[in-house]
């Protein structure tokens, strides 16, 4: 649905500014690619709009002028499907690579650093979730100037974070303590695996200090929201009357309560794998599956863009799946049954 023919983009007659590339290629060559991209198919209904009155001669209402024809299974939703299935994703339209092959290569990168980020983040907020809501530090001076930091930093755009941090320390006006593009130095493979390691854990400082601090700020500040409305039930009191120390009310009662809600948090940012890592992978020039999405969006290259897309939706399926998992873990009580008739 976006402007111009695919059909035309690829055979080089759909350059910006409505400037065809090469007037000399015929219809028919664009009737062939329309065709092999089943693009002369209808979307999915056969649609009219018809003219039709009623009998005072007055014309009916929009919602009984469209008349829809089912077209069977050759329609182009039902054709991409299957060749979905079939493991088929088509071709790049820059380098006339298939599809899969790209993605395949890009995708590790981007899960790595996403799901260390995501790691990193519960690993860090929790604790100080934790921590903030303790009995004796709620509203305290420190509870209130941790909830102030984190507060600013959730406020901080990541591209500027990214931007900031490549100025002061990736070389940019004032230090050069760590690389500021790519996963690898110019001598890169070295020697020993040590040395490629610690290459690449070098390069990874910086975008990993943006790939974290969004997400830590915002578990740490749900993380306490959820700590504090679980250690106010009745049985919570209940186990500090029985004179259990906090430690045991905090980490044996209140703890597995209070996850319920981050479960579900995780689980919506599962997705953000691939959107939110558009900016900072071209930002710091990472080869992963945000700056493909991204090269691809600027060069029209509708084969990889679906892909991706559709990349996004299973994410989403799946961080559903998997948080609705994990509630039985954290919970017993939670559990998946079918119910007697």
């Amino acid at each position: 649905m976006a402007p111009g023919d695919p059909a035309e983009l690829k055979a080089g007659m759909g350059g910006e500014g409505g400037q065809r590339g090469n007037q000399q290629l015929n219809e028919e060559i664009i009737k062939q690619i329309r065709a092999q991209w089943h693009l002369d198919k209808p979307v999915w209904y056969w649609t009219i709009f018809s003219d039709e009155k009623d009998s005072t001669g007055q014309l009916l209402p929009l919602d009984k002028r469209w008349t829809f024809h089912w077209n069977g299974g050759n329609n182009q939703f039902q054709l991409w499907m299957s060749e979905q299935l079939h493991g088929d994703f088509g071709v790049s339209f820059q380098d006339q690579r298939p599809v899969m092959d790209k993605i395949v290569e890009r995708i590790p990168i981007t899960a790595f650093l996403s799901l260390v980020s995501l790691a990193l983040g519960f690993i860090i907020a929790i604790p100080i979730g934790i921590y903030s809501a303790g009995k004796s530090r709620e509203d305290s001076k420190l509870d209130k100037g941790v909830s102030t930091s984190l507060f600013v930093l959730y406020s901080l755009p990541s591209f500027w974070i990214a931007t900031m941090l490549i100025i002061f320390f990736g070389g940019g006006d004032f230090l050069a303590w760590f690389p500021n593009n790519g996963l690898h130095g110019n001598d890169y493979p070295f020697a020993t695996w040590s040395a490629n390691t610690g290459d690449l854990l070098w390069h990874l400082v910086l975008p990993m200090i943006c790939y974290t601090y969004g997400s830590l700020a915002y578990f740490s500040r749900q993380m306490r929201g959820s700590m504090l409305e679980v250690i106010r039930q009745d049985y919570i009191r209940t186990a500090r009357a029985k004179g259990l120390s906090e430690k045991m009310v905090v980490y044996k009662h209140a703890l597995r309560n209070s996850l319920i809600p981050i479960i579900t948090i995780a689980g919506s940012i599962l997705p953000a794998i691939v959107s939110g890592s558009i900016i900072l992978e071209t930002i710091f020039t990472i080869p992963g599956l945000g700056l493909l999405e991204f090269n691809a969006l600027t060069s029209r290259d509708y084969p990889v863009i679906i892909e991706t897309g559709l990349i996004s939706t299973v994410l989403t399926l799946l961080g559903i799946l998997v948080s609705d998992i994990l509630y039985s873990v954290v919970d017993p009580r939670i559990a998946y049954t079918k119910k007697s008739a």
